[in-house]
């Protein structure tokens, strides 16, 4: 239950309360700001609390923006205002400052602005709501009111309300072939009282049916695996826009969007493995391979926006340049199709999947995505060497915990530590070499099942240590960590595929998987500004230089069929301890409530 309080000068005939009843809340009033404090003090401490004042006027979407939003502790539009519990406090003592008596009527004509303004001073985390074309304001005359009545009537706020339920930056493909029809679906749902994370729900069984229908390896199941792929899709986009609709955020939605598009996409890569089996041909290496080249994309993208997004002298002449770029329509939309979007994407392997073989469908996606990845990451690597930013300690951090250095690199470091120079190319230079001499020697070896590749491993452990010894706030330090993703997924695909005997990629392709939704629920922690997952979890599973040392150390110690059984062991173990984490995090309390604004690639 959510409380409003009603506080001013009573407003004959408004619609008022029944637009807050609309909204859920029990409303009561208040003639002072003495009263509106024994009220507000009244309500439970763990519920939300809303003071409007009775003069408002406006959309009932602007009063639904304001105070029904569950991702701000408090948030305000003119004329009211809202307290989530984390708030509360801070609203408590913005009423117990504002003085009574003579003299105060500047203060407590119009009390939500300045409840508003104590709150913003006070840091509570105020979000001041974007209006755009709806209105919402405080009418203190009757001239005033029927001026604001005018104004509502000639703006359709549930126009504005589907309009907004779409993201404000996706790909060309979502944009015009799927947006223009979601956004009513999403409203569709609304009014049948589903919510965004059962959408979310049927969007994962609607793939994972058509990745059983690729599966089967027939071309009437391959046609059928495109269509639900991309009905899938459609679902995807619309528990968003569900959830932007009708604001419903929370923890567990957040969850279920940070992971579930990943779990989509390389179930279907499975399936499409599976059926390519089934008509003779393996493709599991290609599908390996899709799955670690679209991993370090996506690390490469977190990395770049950790390392940016709060630093102070950010600026360059590239960055200049692509703002320019942005400036002319058409720039904007083949800049978003070339890094192949997963709206794009998930289109081209739908279509690809339909017409021809799942051999092709990994051909073309590896192809379009190595491209779009070195296009994305050039244009980064221009920018980091172009600007002179100074990234902060948070930076830093986030930095070092996408690394997931285990015990072993930590010890390394901390032996090496103050021997570089913070800033420096070194950082980078050192996970590079730690990737590159693991890769160059288990790739052009005749057998890299050897005790010699634990060595080699060692020595990639050595470099790992150094690069994560000092501070990570150099101009290029974002690439370390999708340094030490491709240097661990290629090893692992890499002494799978010279095993050379049935299952050990599929099993490769299992423990990739589950490490990779260890590093996707890292990134999603930090984007929610909860940290990454504990130290016990990343000591468990080792780090990226423990666990390439013991698939090193088993790929030398056992027969392809031993090692074949121990990576499959290893998945599941890994699997279980990381998602059980996840789940216990991201249901519980300290889970941010939040959703992307802009498109995945």
């Amino acid at each position: 239950m959510s409380t409003a309080i009603l506080t001013g000068p009573p407003v004959a005939g408004s619609p008022l309360e029944a637009d807050l009843r609309t909204l859920g809340f029990d409303v009561r009033t208040a003639n002072d700001p003495t009263a509106a404090a024994e009220l507000i003090n009244a309500v439970p401490a763990g519920e939300r609390v809303a003071v409007v004042d009775p003069r408002f006027v406006g959309h009932l979407h602007a009063l639904r923006l304001a105070l029904t939003d569950p991702r701000f502790p408090a948030a305000a539009v003119p004329g009211a205002l809202t307290a989530q519990p984390a708030a509360r406090a801070a609203l408590t003592r913005a009423v117990g400052r504002i003085p009574v008596g003579a003299g105060t009527a500047h203060l407590t004509d119009v009390l939500t602005d300045t409840l508003t303004e104590s709150l913003d001073r006070d840091e509570a985390g105020l979000h001041r709501v974007e209006l755009g074309s709806l209105v919402a304001t405080v009418a203190l005359t009757p001239a005033q009111r029927e001026d604001a009545r005018e104004a509502v009537a000639a703006v359709d706020d549930e126009a504005v309300r589907l309009r907004t339920a779409v993201k404000s930056r996706d790909g060309f493909f979502t944009t015009f072939a799927i947006s223009p029809y979601s956004r009513y679906l999403a409203r569709w749902c609304a009014r049948r009282g589903l919510t965004p994370n059962q959408v979310t729900t049927a969007s994962l069984l609607t793939a994972l049916i058509a990745a059983g229908c690729a599966a089967t390896g027939t071309r009437g199941g391959f046609i059928a695996a495109g269509f639900l792929l991309l009905f899938s899709f459609v679902l995807d986009c619309t528990d968003g826009q569900l959830a932007r609709y009708s604001l419903q955020y929370s923890t567990m939605g957040a969850w279920l969007d940070a992971t579930f598009d990943r779990a989509k996409e390389y179930a279907y890569y499975a399936g499409l493995a599976l059926g390519a089996a089934r008509g003779g041909d393996d493709v599991w290496a290609l599908a390996l391979g899709a799955m670690v080249l679209m991993t370090c994309r996506h690390v490469v993208d977190f990395a770049f926006n950790e390392a940016n997004h709060d630093a102070t002298a950010n600026t360059s002449p590239t960055a200049a340049l692509s703002g320019k770029l942005d400036s002319v329509g058409w720039t904007v939309w083949v800049r978003r199709m070339i890094v192949l979007p997963i709206g794009e994407r998930w289109a081209m392997i739908a279509v690809l999947t339909a017409l021809t073989t799942p051999r092709i469908v990994f051909y073309a996606l590896l192809i379009g995505c190595a491209l779009a990845a070195c296009y994305t990451t050039a244009g980064r690597v221009l920018r980091s060497l172009t600007r002179r930013a100074r990234r902060t300690d948070r930076a830093a951090q986030a930095l070092a915990d996408l690394a997931d250095s285990g015990p072993l690199a930590e010890l390394i470091a901390r032996s090496a530590r103050g021997r570089g120079r913070t800033g420096s190319f070194l950082a980078p230079v050192m996970a590079f070499l730690s990737a590159a001499v693991l890769l160059v020697w288990v790739i052009f070896q005749d057998d890299p099942t050897s005790w010699l590749t634990v060595g080699v491993a060692g020595c990639s452990a050595l470099l790992a240590g150094a690069a994560v010894s000092r501070p990570l706030k150099g101009a290029l330090d974002w690439l370390v960590p999708p340094f030490f993703r491709a240097g661990e997924y290629v090893t692992i695909l890499v002494l799978a595929a010279r095993a050379d005997v049935p299952g050990a990629l599929p099993a490769a392709y299992g423990l990739v998987a589950a490490v990779a939704y260890h590093h996707y629920d890292t990134v999603y922690r930090i984007r929610g500004g909860t940290g990454a997952p504990p130290r016990w979890l990343v000591r468990a599973t080792g780090g990226h230089e423990g666990r390439i040392l013991v698939i090193t150390v088993l790929a030398a110690a056992l027969s392809p069929s031993g090692f074949t059984i121990a990576l499959t062991a290893l998945a599941v173990a890994l699997a279980l301890l990381v998602l059980i984490e996840s789940i216990r995090f991201w249901v519980s309390s300290q889970a941010p409530a939040v959703h992307d604004e802009g498109e995945p690639a």
